[in-house]
């Protein structure tokens, strides 16, 4: 190969000897018109193409070679360095058995390699660029994005975290940083990278381009989890819907090699190249996937239209993802419902009835939660789910009174709910695990916002969470012959509440 005075471009050599633990069985020896050191893009590309050494040669003024610069792989020390330097000498002094050398320290590198277990996740390396944000702000985004990752399964191995005032346009990271990713992801031996913000296609592929591992973003993360957790056939559909969407957009690798050809009048030429097929035949299925969805929209337009005829009111059940809905829902109604400390753990709407005093009932329904930035392919595709909202006569906004960032999330939450024009609904704030705080904080806050601090898992304050929807329903005091009945029906406030309501 021969390169410029600035770079030299490496071939692609596809997965050649790419296996865990194994060397690429290449080596790269360039010079320099002077006497330089390795450079950090020497040690770079040593990492990145897993090659067996990269040696620098120099020259004098004279034209005769100076010291050889050698630099090798090596299983990683406790400070995380994989990149070992061996003295600078004189080319001719370089008395080194190569087979044998590069031989040992490929067996070395196999036996440290980190052994997995059969069907765990892939790991991978988290990426956040600050864009602006203060880093409080940033720190809190990169939890959440772990949170996400450890829904979907994922084994996070380091966090690269970059204070810029906005993302690189290319590559959202600067370039000394994406080296320092690809050094990274080799030193944990990642399988994929996760970025905290939504990647563009061209970004996307130019990252991929360089680090030669798998780009998602955290849309794309979030369309893994939901394709995961969804159990309904709308929930599916919506899923799929919402995963073309995104990809059409992305579906730009040309393939020449499957055109189709054809010959004859008419039938000369390339044909129709598989890009313009494969993209195609996603709009096609696009469109058969919003028609089905559109029959089930009208199926659920007809459940609605009956209960709203008997006269039934709805309490709905928002609040930002993990915020202990479901666990809401479980409490009040006993019902059989999916509980998992997970983000977005149940997708699908539930409803079920729940009575009150004086035979009167309401029918609480569980909706998918919410969370920042929530991108608006995922809200549309998600309208079954949200649909519920629109009949809702109260939300019970769920909020985790233990996170540190609880008003943030319910200001996140209201957003939502505003660009759906539904802002005008009654909300009645309900401060979830509140027995992860010290005792009476949880009360104080809600005091303050004009909410009830419950326990869900626990069942502590489901009696006055109660007697809160009662007068928020039906507008009316609650008499005490009625608080004597919710006393026995909820019993000690320590226990769970008992026999309210039912499937």
């Amino acid at each position: 190969m021969v390169g410029s005075r600035s770079a030299i471009e490496m071939p692609e050599w596809g997965r050649l000897r790419a296996g865990q633990g194994r060397l690429r069985g290449l080596r790269c020896v360039h010079t320099f018109l002077g006497d330089e050191p390795l450079t950090h893009d020497d040690l770079t590309d040593l990492a990145k193409l897993r090659l067996d050494a990269m040696v620098t040669l120099g020259m004098d003024a004279s034209g005769m070679p100076t010291d050889a610069h050698v630099a090798h792989l090596r299983p990683a020390r406790l400070d995380g360095t994989v990149v070992e330097r061996m003295p600078p000498r004189p080319p001719a002094l370089l008395d080194l058995d190569f087979e044998d050398w590069i031989g040992a320290l490929e067996e070395e590198l196999a036996r440290t390699a980190r052994t997995r277990t059969i069907g765990s996740g892939d790991r991978a390396v988290l990426v956040a660029v600050s864009a602006g944000r203060p880093r409080h702000d940033t720190e809190q985004s990169v939890a959440e994005l772990r949170e996400l990752a450890r829904s979907a399964d994922v084994e996070i191995a380091d966090v690269l975290m970059q204070v810029r005032p906005q993302i690189d346009p290319r590559t959202v990271v600067g370039s000394g940083r994406l080296e320092d990713l690809v050094v990274l992801a080799f030193q944990h031996d990642a399988d994929l990278v996760i970025f905290d913000h939504d990647l563009s296609p061209a970004q996307a592929r130019n990252i991929a381009e360089r680090l030669e591992l798998r780009v998602i973003d955290r849309t794309q993360l979030i369309l893994d989890i939901f394709a995961q957790r969804a159990r309904s056939r709308d929930g599916k559909l919506q899923v799929e819907l919402a995963q073309l969407k995104y990809r059409l957009p992305r579906l730009a690798q040309r393939d020449e090699g499957l055109s189709r050809l054809g010959g004859g009048i008419g039938g000369r030429g390339p044909g129709e190249q598989r890009l313009e097929v494969d993209r195609r035949r996603v709009r096609e299925r696009i469109a058969r996937l919003e028609r089905e969805l559109a029959n089930l929209r009208r199926d659920r337009e007809g459940r609605r239209s009956r209960r709203k005829r008997r006269g039934v009111p709805v309490l709905s059940i928002v609040g930002y993802t993990n915020a202990g809905k479901s666990t809401l829902l479980r409490a009040l109604t006993h019902a059989d419902v999916l509980i998992e400390d997970k983000l977005f753990a149940t997708l699908d709407p539930t409803s079920r009835r729940l009575r009150f005093p004086r035979e009167r009932e309401v029918i609480v329904t569980d909706t998918v939660g919410f969370i920042r930035d929530l991108p608006e392919d995922l809200k549309e595709a998600f309208r079954a789910t949200l649909e519920e909202l629109h009949d809702a006569d109260v939300f019970l906004h769920v909020v985790d009174a233990s996170a540190p960032d609880f008003e943030r999330r319910i200001a996140t939450v209201r957003r939502v709910l505003e660009e759906m024009r539904l802002g005008d609904t009654p909300e009645l704030l309900v401060f979830n695990q509140s027995d992860r705080l010290e005792a009476g904080a949880a009360e104080a806050i809600a005091a303050r916002a004009g909410g009830v601090a419950v326990s869900a898992l626990r069942g502590l304050g489901l009696r006055e969470l109660l007697e809160h929807v009662e007068n928020t329903v039906w507008r009316e005091s609650v008499s005490e012959r009625t608080r004597d009945r919710l006393t026995s029906l909820a019993g000690d406030d320590e226990a769970p509440i008992q026999a309210v309501g039912g499937a």
